[in-house]
């Protein structure tokens, strides 16, 4: 497997640095010896058939996985799986998972505005401001006094990105973002997803809508057989992969 690597034009270091990375479950390795660098301002798309670990990659970085063996640095701090430690990492870390998570017995605007009281300790006019701000960001303004029961999963979905954002984070991880979406609520979530990328929002995003990689990666990784087989611009793994495993993921995507 080849873990050839593009330079982007992105800032001068790495704001995520993996090297080595090997998560095992049990006797199953998922991941072997991944390096990946991720700079200020990229985007990069996580693709790969079904249990290449693409989701597990992602939840290493903010330590929501244990790594078996290998270093990961966010803004140049190594991850260590002690509390006061994971927390600082996590602190830079904005994550945005399948499900929305959102607190049902809470407001739109409550949502997003309870983690920047009591983890940023900003003040309740603050933090609303804060809220208002972001929901006219992703097109909920007028949803700020909603519950999330009353969301299509769109909204839902578009309020948990809000939610994230409000923590000011340097990186965002979204994990399939789209996968629980009906189709027709689908270009919502990625219209907002392509406009922040648009502003320079660091960006790691597992996701099988080839079109948004398309589109808005800067480089698209392909995961496989626990490694890397292909990285690049999107116009190359997407059109004319290198690899033999990149070749026939295309030939499934495209005979799926």
């Amino acid at each position: 497997m080849t873990q050839e690597q593009s330079a982007p034009s992105h800032g001068a270091g790495p704001l995520v640095q993996m090297r080595g990375i090997v998560k095992k479950f049990g006797s199953t390795t998922v991941l072997d010896g991944i390096d990946l660098d991720v700079r200020e301002g990229e985007v990069v798309c996580l693709i790969g058939p079904s249990g290449a670990g693409k989701s597990t990659l992602l939840r290493c970085i903010n330590g929501l996985e244990q790594i078996s063996a290998g270093t990961i640095e966010v803004g140049g701090d190594r991850l260590v799986y002690e509390e006061k430690h994971l927390n600082a990492i996590r602190s830079r870390i904005g994550m945005v998972f399948q499900s929305f998570n959102l607190f049902p017995h809470m407001t739109v605007l409550e949502n997003i505005s309870v983690a920047q009281r009591e983890v940023l300790g900003r003040g309740k006019g603050e933090a609303r401001e804060k809220a208002e701000s972001l929901l006219a960001r992703v097109g909920l303004s007028q949803k700020a006094g909603a519950y999330p029961d009353n969301l299509s999963g769109g909204q839902q979905q578009r309020v948990a990105i809000a939610r994230a954002l409000a923590m000011d984070p340097k990186v965002m991880l979204f994990d399939e973002p789209t996968s629980a979406l009906d189709p027709e609520l689908v270009g919502e979530v990625l219209k907002v997803m392509r406009d922040l990328a648009d502003e320079g929002m660091t960006m790691v995003v597992v996701t099988h809508e080839m079109r948004f990689a398309r589109q808005a990666a800067d480089r698209v990784v392909l995961l496989a057989d626990g490694g890397i087989a292909e990285q690049g611009p999107p116009e190359q793994v997407l059109d004319d992969p290198r690899s033999e495993r990149g070749r026939a993921f295309l030939h499934e995507l495209i005979s799926g």
